[in-house]
């Protein structure tokens, strides 16, 4: 299905301590046969992103913006989806656990006039790394309560493939709440909620990290999850 000439698409990328990965992350997605411009958020890293991003300031299509201290993915993504200027948004974390090379993928049904908003699914039956079983199990456990509260019947609505039409995202971008991995289930409740929204799902790839390899998401953000899903549904 062919992208219109005009079409821009507009890549939100959070990025906190991930010096090892940021630039190949950003010559994949600059490898994307798409018209797009990048949102990088750096997320008051203590390591060097903030030095290596720095020498992408003169790329026109890409966009830097600093937080001076370190205050979770939430608030990355709340700066880079205000900061859109694409007809679709796309999160793109800054480590390699997602392939760029799906995007064309992802957004076809929006691009077709089906979707609002597409999920990238991992548990699709595409082809990911063996990692930790307890993940597996917390992921699809949230995705389960999450579905419970929003009558949706996603299979991974911890993805960090979120791809939303621009004005879909904006509508909600000024409620966001959750500072960190918190933001996943927000964004879910928050869309389910919106009239007439449509929500499809497409099978990923997913290679993803140990945390030697610097995986964040911990225990303590499983918990976090379930409050935001509790409170962003309910109350």
């Amino acid at each position: 299905y062919p992208i219109p000439s005009d079409f821009l698409l507009s890549v939100v990328i959070p990025a906190y301590n991930e010096a090892q990965t940021i630039a190949r992350v950003i010559t994949r997605v600059q490898k994307s046969p798409i018209k797009k411009e990048l949102i990088i958020v750096n997320d008051g890293s203590t390591d060097n992103t903030w030095q290596i991003l720095e020498a992408y300031y003169d790329q026109e299509n890409i966009r830097i913006f600093n937080l001076e201290k370190n205050q979770g993915k939430g608030a990355a993504l709340h700066k880079g989806f205000l900061e859109a200027r694409g007809n679709v948004v796309i999160v793109q974390d800054a480590d390699l656990e997602y392939d760029p090379g799906e995007y064309l993928k992802l957004l076809q049904p929006i691009i077709e006039g089906e979707a609002d908003v597409v999920y990238g699914s991992r548990f699709s039956g595409k082809k990911q790394r063996v990692l930790y079983f307890w993940h597996y199990v917390g992921n699809k456990f949230l995705t389960l309560l999450s579905n419970i509260f929003t009558n949706l019947n996603l299979t991974d609505m911890e993805t960090g493939y979120k791809v939303f039409r621009r004005e879909v995202i904006q509508t909600i971008a000024p409620t966001l709440q959750e500072r960190r991995f918190g933001i996943e289930p927000e964004i879910t409740a928050k869309i389910s909620k919106l009239p007439d929204i449509r929500i499809y799902e497409m099978p990923i790839s997913y290679s993803g990290r140990t945390y030697k390899e610097g995986k964040k998401i911990g225990w303590k953000d499983g918990f976090r999850a379930i409050y935001s899903i509790v409170k962003y549904n309910v109350f």
